[in-house]
């Protein structure tokens, strides 16, 4: 049983993925109307004279058109169509007295199993659209700096906001952490001043309390949270998540409207979860309800709320929500953000001085990502989304949930929603889209089409042989009774052979009605699409082409496709026509035989119509430098297969083709008359590259050494010059003064030498 079952799964995923790829349903065959109608793609003919005596109930079960085909007229066929009714279908509006972000809002849906229907759903966010803010602090004795800075940002708040909006309101909540130990301290005098310095004065710690519930009042914002002083507890973490839940389900004590409602909640340190109540010896889950006592919760009965219980009730009630922490704490808060939908983390200063800011671009964020996914829908029912976020670029792939982001204000998106039921629903059934963050729903009602009003009932029929029921074409029979009319009894002793039975063998064989029926009455009730006197004849066994029984283009008779004018084969697959094998010329170009309407290419030939050459540079590279050789004209000795199917023609040397050689280029043109046009062409002559090149680097390094001394040489001419030059300069700027020196005196004694002769 249980292969039975993954092979029907199996069977049913194929036939749906078959559809959404655009391939025809195909039918699987059941016993009773009810049965068929679940099976994709199937109808049920109730003319009680439809069958063959040899046929099963199955052979009504089929495709309407096979129905029809085989002679079930129109009236008789049981094929109920999906169908979809608006109940509410509202325009988008921005209208303050009317606003409509989400159209439709009400669609009833009748459904067959395994037939997808799709729904197109719009969304706008509305400029203007209120918003309720809700602030939520962390006041343990580290936020103290924290506090003084929130003080007086409420204008701040509501003036950034109403950027957005032209209605806003703001209130106040503050949490520190269970009042209890080991959380807070349970001595007397800590309690009532649980400030770490006694120098400090604290207010006794709580859980969460409500300060101020939404207001337009900033004056009153301002003076109660002016009024607001620091507490303390004895572990880091906080008791955030009792805070948030009691924010978010304490609705009337809060005071939320039906707007847009985004709570920020503002902390230096990270949170305490469920399971860390046991602590403090706190088992009982938390319940899900308010339980302020007036405008305090000491959360000292219930356990911290989980991860998945405060993500749910954010999302039920609408709740955007923004985390505003500290850069020791951002990594913590952002893995939490990946659980809560809607929600967004920002650092926060640590004096909470850029919190305006931040909020702003949270918000920003928030309203750039649209969520669309679908709540409490049926089992069965599978519902994919196509998104459409901008105008002019494709649709997403089917997904789980429609998604778009980086979504503009006055922007339309719109969504494909996809509906498919894999099994018939017993009532009706129904459940919601809503878009995470934005209180409208899309209410969708659904039920399947699995009921057979046949109108035919019949007690003791005459069709029956007054021996059994007559309901939608087939008869019941009653206790003791069997065969397609009841017309006769049930063998007594079930153990022994039933004389009857030998007329059900096919030759003598061991089976009856060839193991594809059951014997009834000596006359085989065939299964599924069986039929003959033994059930030996099988119209879906024959060949198929393109997952096509007989191709599209015949009937199955027996195992055997009977094709339609103009096509043959095994399956109907070869088209005898020549149509799209033609040419101007001859069929294929002369270059192929058409087969089954398709041109089959002679060797060295492909293409559409056979109309281009494989590898033509290499083929006919000989061909042409025989041409060439023969002095450019057709000569008797350039023979071969290749070379006699085409025509050639001379270009000049200005001509260069795509296809190279050594001394010439060409290309090819295959003619319509089969033939083949070379064009072809000597290449210009050329000087030889080597010596060109040997030439051309010799001179060129004979050039570059000539340059190199000459620069030398000049820039030594150069620097000879300004020295010269420089050496003159010097010399005329030279002063040779004549000048006695006082020092000198001339000789004042004269010496004459005696041996000295003088002269007259």
């Amino acid at each position: 049983m249980v292969w039975i079952f993954l092979l029907g799964t199996l069977l049913l995923y194929c036939v749906e993925h078959n559809k959404i790829q655009g391939f025809p349903q195909v039918c699987v065959p059941q016993s009773s109307c009810s049965a068929c109608l679940e099976s994709p793609g199937c109808a049920w003919c109730k003319n009680k004279d439809f069958l063959k005596p040899e046929e099963s109930s199955e052979r009504r079960c089929d495709t309407a058109k096979s129905l029809e085909t085989r002679g079930c007229g129109e009236k008789y066929i049981i094929n109920p169509k999906p169908d979809s009714k608006f109940l509410k279908k509202n325009p988008l509006s921005d209208h303050i007295d009317n606003v409509v972000q989400l159209t439709p809002q009400n669609i009833q849906f009748k459904l067959r199993v395994g037939v997808p229907q799709i729904i197109n759903v719009s969304f706008k966010r509305a400029e203007g659209y209120p918003i309720d803010l809700y602030y939520l602090m962390d006041l343990s004795f580290s936020m103290k700096d924290d506090l003084n800075t929130i003080k007086n940002l409420g204008q701040d708040i509501l003036s950034t906001l109403e950027r957005f909006t032209k209605k806003v309101r703001i209130g106040f909540g503050s949490f520190v952490d269970k009042v209890a130990l080991p959380y807070v301290s349970q001595v007397k005098a800590k309690k009532k001043n649980p400030c770490p310095s006694r120098s400090d004065t604290c207010q006794p710690a709580f859980s969460f309390q409500n300060i101020l519930g939404l207001t337009d009042d900033v004056t009153e914002f301002k003076t109660r949270v002016s009024n607001q002083m620091i507490s303390g507890n004895l572990d880091s973490p906080e008791s955030g998540f009792d805070a948030i839940m009691q924010a978010v389900v304490c609705q009337k004590e809060i005071g939320w409207n039906n707007v847009t409602r985004i709570l920020v909640y503002t902390s230096d340190d990270t949170f305490h979860i469920a399971g860390d109540g046991k602590l403090a010896g706190i088992f009982e889950p938390y319940d899900g309800t308010c339980h302020l006592k007036g405008s305090i919760y000491e959360g000292t009965k219930y356990d911290y709320p989980s991860v998945g219980h405060l993500a749910r009730v954010l999302a039920s009630n609408n709740i955007q929500l923004i985390f505003a922490v500290t850069k020791e704490s951002v990594d913590a808060y952002k893995a939490l953000s990946n659980l809560i939908p809607q929600s967004v983390v920002g650092e926060l200063k640590n004096d909470s001085s850029n919190v305006v800011e931040l909020i702003k671009e949270a918000y920003s964020k928030l309203s750039s990502t649209i969520l669309l996914e679908h709540i409490g829908a049926p089992q069965g029912l599978d519902v994919t989304y196509q998104s459409h976020c901008t105008p002019g670029v494709d649709k997403t792939p089917w997904q789980s949930r429609g998604e778009c982001k980086n979504v503009k204000l006055n922007q339309k998106i719109d969504f494909q929603v996809r509906l498919n039921i894999s099994t018939c629903l017993k009532e009706k059934s129904e459940f919601f889209l809503k878009l995470q963050g934005i209180s409208e729903t899309l209410k969708i009602s659904v039920e399947t089409l699995c009921d057979c009003e046949c109108n035919d009932f019949e007690e003791q029929s005459v069709h029956c042989n007054k021996n059994g029921t007559l309901t939608c074409g087939t008869c019941s029979c009653y206790e003791g009774y069997l065969g397609q009319r009841c017309k006769c009894q049930r063998p007594k002793d079930v153990t022994s052979d039933n004389p009857m039975d030998a007329s059900c063998r096919q030759d003598n064989s061991s089976q009856l009605c060839s193991g594809h029926g059951s014997c009834e009455c000596g006359v085989c009730s065939c299964h599924g699409t069986h039929r003959g006197l033994y059930c030996q004849c099988d119209d879906n066994s024959c060949a198929r082409h393109n997952n096509l029984l007989c191709g599209g283009h015949g009937e199955c008779d027996c195992g055997t496709c009977k094709c339609q004018t103009n096509y043959t084969g095994s399956a109907c697959e070869c088209s005898t026509l020549t149509d799209k094998c033609s040419t101007v010329g001859t069929l294929c170009n002369g270059r192929g035989k058409c087969q089954c309407n398709q041109c089959q290419c002679n060797q060295d030939f492909f293409g559409f119509n056979c109309s281009n050459i494989a590898d033509p540079c290499r083929k006919f590279r000989d061909c042409v430098k025989c041409q060439l050789d023969g002095k450019d004209s057709l000569q008797s000795n350039c023979s071969g297969q290749l070379c006699d199917s085409f025509k050639s023609e001379l270009k000049d040397e200005t001509h260069v083709f795509s296809c190279p050689h050594d001394t010439f280029s060409y290309e090819l043109k295959p003619q319509p008359d089969g033939t083949i046009k070379i064009i072809y062409a000597r290449l210009p002559r050329s000087i030889d590259k080597t010596y060109a090149i040997i030439g051309g680097s010799v001179s060129s390094i004979i050039f570059i050494g000539i340059a190199i001394i000459l620069i030398i040489r000049l820039m030594l001419e150069y620097r000879y010059r300004r020295e010269y030059a420089n050496f003159i300069k010097a010399k005329e700027a030279e002063v040779w003064k004549d000048i006695h020196n006082p020092l000198f005196q001339d000789a004042t004694t004269t010496v004459m030498n005696p041996m000295h002769i003088q002269e007259d």
